[in-house]
Order: C-alpha cells, then sequence, then structure tokens
C-alpha cells in the first residue's frame, strides 16, 4: 500500500479533494500544486509502486497486490483483487518504515473495511536489519567521490500534536538513523522534517530549510529516510525547492537515491514479509496450545 499520486495534471483536483477528505481544494491551492507537478513532469509513485509488488511477487513467488490510500488503484480495489484472485490470507504492508497512527493507520483502517478475510498487518519496519542495510547501500553510493560536512536524514513532518498523543513516530525515526550510522564511517549527522502542510496547526520540525541555513555547511547530504520511491516530496521538496535554497545560500547539496525498485529494498520487503509470516505462525501456535 502506498500513498498514490494522481493520474496525469487532469487528475490532480480529484486526487487532491481525496486528500482532504472529498472538500474541494481553493483555486490558489490548486494551482499550487498543479505547478509542483509540472515542475516534476508528473508523479511516478503509482507506477513505481507497482515496479515494487512485481518485484516482491517473484522474489516471494506469491500474488502481490498495489492499492493507494488516494488514487486508483485505491486499497479497497486491490483488496477486491486478492479476492478475485482466490487468496484468503492477506498481509497489509504500507510502503513507509516509520509507523505513525495518523498516518498508516488510515491504511489499515481501509483494508480493514475491504477485507473480511484473515489479516496480516505489517506495523512498520524501521528496525528490520534488512532495511537498515538498504538504508547503508544507498548512504555508501551517495558517499562515494563525496565528502559532506554532515548527513540530514529526513522524513515528511505531521502534525505537532502526535506528540502530546504518545506516538512515537518521531523516536521511530531517530532509531533507524542511529541504527543506520552505529558501525559505519558517516559523517555527522542530524535527522530533520521536510514536506509539512499548511493547516494552522503547528508540525514537527526542525524542517530541513532550517536545518541546512543553520547549520552552515559547506557540503550537505540528505538522506530521506522517511520515504522509498521517488514522489512529489522527493522529486520537488528536495530536488528543486531544497536545491534552489543551496543555491541561493551557496552550499553543494546532494541526496541518496530513491529505493524504488531496487534489489536490495526488494530484499528488504522481502525479509520483512517473511518475518511477519513466522511472527503470526508462532502467534497461532501459541493459542492453539493455550486452548
Amino acid at each position: 500500500m502506498a500513498y498514490g499520486s494522481p493520474d496525469g495534471e487532469e487528475g490532480i483536483e480529484a486526487y487532491y479533494a481525496h486528500i482532504r477528505g472529498g472538500r474541494p481544494p481553493s483555486a490558489e491551492s490548486l494551482a499550487e500544486l498543479r505547478g509542483r507537478y509540472r515542475a516534476i513532469g508528473g508523479s511516478p509513485l503509482t507506477e513505481i509502486t507497482r515496479a515494487q509488488a512485481r518485484a516482491l511477487a517473484e522474489r516471494l513467488e506469491m500474488p502481490v497486490f498495489a492499492g493507494m490510500k488516494h488514487a486508483p488503484p485505491f486499497i479497497a480495489d486491490a483488496a477486491a483483487e486478492a479476492r478475485a484472485a482466490g487468496v484468503e490470507r492477506l498481509i497489509g504492508l504500507p510502503l513507509a518504515p516509520h509507523y505513525a497512527e495518523m498516518s498508516l493507520g488510515a491504511y489499515f483502517h481501509a483494508l480493514r473495511r475491504a477485507w473480511d478475510g484473515e489479516l496480516i498487518l505489517v506495523r512498520g519496519f524501521h528496525e528490520h536489519p534488512a532495511f537498515v542495510t538498504a538504508v547503508r547501500a544507498l548512504l555508501d553510493e551517495a558517499l562515494a567521490g563525496f565528502e559532506p560536512d554532515r548527513i540530514f536524514f529526513t522524513a515528511h513532518s505531521l502534525p505537532a500534536r502526535i506528540d502530546t498523543a504518545g506516538d512515537r513516530y518521531r523516536e521511530r525515526l531517530l532509531e533507524s538513523c542511529r541504527l543506520v550510522a552505529e558501525g559505519a564511517e558517516l559523517p555527522e549527522w542530524e535527522f530533520a522534517f521536510q514536506s509539512a502542510s499548511h493547516t494552522g496547526e503547528p508540525w514537527l520540525g526542525p524542517d530541513l530549510l532550517e536545518a541546512l541555513a543553520h547549520s552552515r555547511v559547506q557540503r550537505a547530504l540528505v538522506c530521506p529516510i522517511g520515504f522509498v520511491a521517488d514522489h512529489l516530496e522527493i522529486l520537488y521538496d528536495i530536488d528543486v525547492e531544497a536545491m534552489a535554497f543551496a543555491r541561493e545560500q551557496d552550499f553543494e547539496l546532494r541526496r541518496t537515491q530513491s529505493f524504488n525498485a531496487r534489489p536490495e529494498f526488494i530484499d528488504a520487503l522481502a525479509a520483512v514479509v517473511r518475518d511477519a509470516l513466522r511472527a503470526e505462525s508462532r502467534t497461532q501456535g501459541a493459542r492453539i496450545m493455550e486452548a
């Protein structure tokens, strides 16, 4: 399961309204979003997610179905496809490593509404050794021939009220960063959020641009550890907006490549799924023993 992206420019308004719970966006907000999608030539997220699904199906030798939170094919469409294929037990795998009830919880709610069969839910994989290894591979590639003063790990910001509610989203992100850095010869690193929305309430910070400005580095590497594919938040927020900021402030900025359907990431997803199946088998065995 992934967030989804509009199907061409003509689909942007319906996509934006779906994100807003059916409320149409203002003309100004819609024009801004259209401008961002034009700047990146459209989002490849849906096609990348489908490619990830195909690669994972081949690796696991089991059917994999792709469903989106805010755009076709929706999560309910993927569940219907699985049912038509005769599937009885489904694994819900959001393509986001760090669980937050505010964001990933909605994926599971949509899946539960659409699926009445047996269901195994993967609530993130931020600490999984295979994911950590895959992130290190991206960093090794980016650091070959480039010596940044600092690495900036980033993830999508969320409304700050999730901290008050006791959600451990921030802690999961920092745990991932520490696990990646342990035993690796990395430059200094820090964590920042990106892609906050303008909703009139505080969002988690610090923001990436603020962190870059405060650091006064000459060379920086951004590793968007909270994302697993190229989409608007990568291709615009980093590759357009943050890169323009770096040029204005006269420092060099690069980022790690996205996982997309890279083999090491598909290997990590396969390991996550296999571990989820093993954990479910142990749980079912314990229930049988208790009975």
